[in-house]
């Protein structure tokens, strides 16, 4: 019996461990709020922001990286800064574009056993311990959002956003999903559920679907000028904001 749950317990993870003591649980509560606080006051003032989401894996001869790479500049054209998770591929190709044409460039790094280590490409950037204070610091500061090509991350990124549109969680923010061949199955499995009555089908029209940078910058630009005045916020020197 003793073996097997040596076993048992070499396989849980932090999240599948139920209840730990008082202490542990206070201090896990702590240490998430100190990660809130820390993204708040690095990305308070960086805004405002578009979100670009993508897959880690694309590589720079990808022409999903260089796409990026032009989101990336046409961001920065638009005065806006760009925003990714941290990282290399799709990430680093958006935050290069803003880089190297002086647009400002940012992101929200994760620690991972692989793949997610820092790009180059960004003025100030974040690495979070947890995937629900990252989705949200990619969230609170962006005017619009453009999902890449990607996985099981990106779909989270990309779900995630959609729910807390739909739901008016979050102002009705214009999201792109761009290349229709790779999102074409996606889009399928959208409308069955609209077919069926899971989701309404007005919920379709919360994503524009294009291969079309253009016509994607275009939407984005229609909507923030349409419905959103941009304040710049003011930094308090008491609280010794730079």
């Amino acid at each position: 019996m003793e073996k097997e749950e040596r076993i048992v317990r070499a396989k849980e993870t932090l999240y599948l461990e139920g209840p730990r003591s008082r202490g542990f649980e206070l201090g896990f509560a702590f240490r998430v709020f100190l990660q809130f606080i820390k993204g708040s006051r690095t990305l308070h003032f960086v805004g405002p922001c578009i979100t670009v989401f993508g897959s880690a894996r694309f590589k720079e001869d990808s022409k999903y990286y260089q796409a990026a790479r032009e989101f990336g500049k046409q961001i920065a054209a638009m005065g806006f800064t760009t925003m990714t998770g941290g990282g290399p591929g799709i990430m680093e190709a958006a935050n290069r574009g803003a880089f190297e044409s002086g647009g400002a460039s940012v992101g929200c790094n994760i620690k991972l056993p692989f793949e997610q280590k820092p790009n180059p490409y960004m003025h100030k950037w974040l690495t979070m311990d947890y995937f629900f204070i990252r989705k949200v610091m990619l969230l609170k500061y962006s005017y619009a959002f453009i999902v890449m090509p990607g996985g099981f991350g990106t779909m989270d990124e990309f779900f995630n956003t959609l729910t807390l549109i739909q739901t008016k969680s979050i102002t009705r923010f214009p999201m792109v999903l761009f290349g229709k061949d790779f999102y074409k199955p996606l889009m399928e499995t959208i409308s069955s559920m609209a077919n069926e009555g899971t989701i309404s089908k007005e919920d379709m029209s919360l994503v524009l679907v294009t291969d079309d940078i253009g016509e994607a910058m275009a939407h984005i630009q229609n909507y923030i000028s349409k419905n959103y005045e941009i304040k710049k916020r003011k930094r308090l020197w008491l609280l010794f904001e730079r």
